[in-house]
Order: C-alpha cells, then structure tokens, then sequence
C-alpha cells in the first residue's frame, strides 16, 4: 500500500482548541501519528514538547515543528521520569499527555519467541504505564490534566500474526479505564483512541505491503487513514470539548465486514 486508494480530505483548520494547554507527545518523530498528533496541537494553540527513542529522527521532527525534544526510551523508568520532570520545567506544566508509543510486528503465535512477546509488551503496555504513572504524579496533585493513549481496534478485533500487539492494546484499553476511575477525584480525564489503520511510509515494516492492501480494502472508505485524521481526535479528547469523558476508548474506524 505505498498509497491511499482514495483521496484524503485535508486537515481542518485549526479552532484554538488547545489555546493555552501544554502538550507532552511520546514516539511523535518521523511520519506518523505522533508527529501528526503534535502539529495538530500545536495547530490547535499548545505548547508542545515531542520525544522518541531515535535521536536522529527525533531532532529532525523537532526542528520541522519548532518545538523543544526530549529523547526518552519508554521501557527505562528513570527516563520517563525524567522525561515528564523536563516537560514540566520546559513548559511550566505538563496539561496533557499523548501516549503513543507502540511497537509492532507479525508473527504466529507459534513461532513467536518470549523475547518477542516481552519486547512489544514492555514498550506498548508496560512504557503507557509507566509514561501515566510519572504523569499523573505531577496532575493528581495539580487537580487537572489529560492523559490520551493510543490503542488499536486490534484489542477487540482478531488479526493473524499480531498476538502480542493485540494483547498489548488489549491492556492499553484495560489500563486507560483503570487509571480513569482513580484519577477522576482529583480532575484528571484519562482516555484513549483506538485506529483500524493509518498509513504512514515505515507501516510495511512492520506489516507486509498485501496485508495492509487487504486491511484498507476492508475500511469503508477503501482507503487508511491519514494520520492527522487520528490526531484530530486525540485533540478533540486532550481538549475541554470532551470534559465529561473519561474511560472512554473512542475508534478511530471505518471498518466494515
């Protein structure tokens, strides 16, 4: 799939949506709804700081955007502290939190080794927790903030060869309701997105180019989304437009049988 089959509508523009907030947006460098996620907050008026594990890609993401970096790989504790510290003094405060970090791959379940299974797990699940833990012990105390992760519509649905990226969205949702209900007294909102399938040029590394042709026939709209399309709702849960939910695992879809 090295394209849409159908034309993308264009981004919006922008409606101040995020006017005066400060947004923190992990995995946000390179080409896909990390990246696209920060510029439609920062579109949308926030103050925004990305990180990401690659250096390289992270500072060329930083300078397009004009915004500051702080490199952090999400399975190391001492990182992610540190990470949310530096967004604090940074920005002054972290409002909101994206949790995008994730990592993919396809292989069957028995073939699949125990150093595969623990890899996505600790970055997928395991590096949103600990990304939400440093975040909300700075917004418990605050009495405010958003926390968005991303999931996949793969933690309800089946897809061969993605055991382990199921079962980690799987958890992303459980952990995205669990944190809800204990942040809710102190002001906290904690929801999360869950995409069929956005399209960005590095997914057939991850997924072989007929598999992702299959996926999009499937979509309604013949075609994956854009990954702005994606941010565009993780803007709309970061803002004070969806102040009452909180729990919630919104699909980002237009699958159909």
């Amino acid at each position: 799939m090295t394209e849409n089959r159908r034309d993308a509508p264009a981004s919006p523009v922008s409606h101040g949506l995020l006017s005066g907030k400060t947004v923190v947006v992990t995995a946000a460098a390179g080409t896909g709804i990390g990246f696209a996620t920060a510029k439609r907050c920062l579109e949308e008026g926030g103050q925004v700081l990305i990180s990401d594990s690659h250096a390289r890609r992270l500072a060329e993401s930083a300078e397009a955007l004009g915004v500051p970096a702080v490199e952090c790989d999400v399975t190391d504790t001492a990182a992610v502290d540190q990470l949310l510290e530096r967004a604090a003094s940074e920005l002054g405060r972290v409002d909101v939190l994206v949790n995008n970090a994730g990592l993919g791959g396809t292989v069957g379940v028995v073939d699949m080794t125990d150093d595969e299974w623990a890899r996505v797990l600790d970055v997928t699940l395991t590096g949103t927790f600990r990304c939400t833990r440093a975040a909300l012990r700075q917004m418990q105390p605050a009495r405010r903030g958003v926390i968005v992760n991303n999931a996949s519509v793969l933690g309800w649905r089946a897809q061969a060869g993605q055991a382990h990226y199921a079962a980690a969205k799987a958890g992303v949702m459980a952990l995205t309701r669990c944190a809800a209900i204990e942040a809710a007294p102190f002001g906290v909102r904690v929801n999360a997105v869950s995409p069929s399938l956005a399209w960005h040029p590095f997914l057939s590394k991850v997924i072989p180019e007929e598999t992702l042709d299959e996926l999009a026939r499937h979509e309604a709209f013949g075609r994956a989304a854009e990954p702005f399309e994606v941010a565009n709702v993780i803007v709309f849960l970061a803002s004070d437009y969806s102040s009452y939910m909180t729990g919630e695992v919104v699909s980002v879809s237009s699958q159909h049988p």
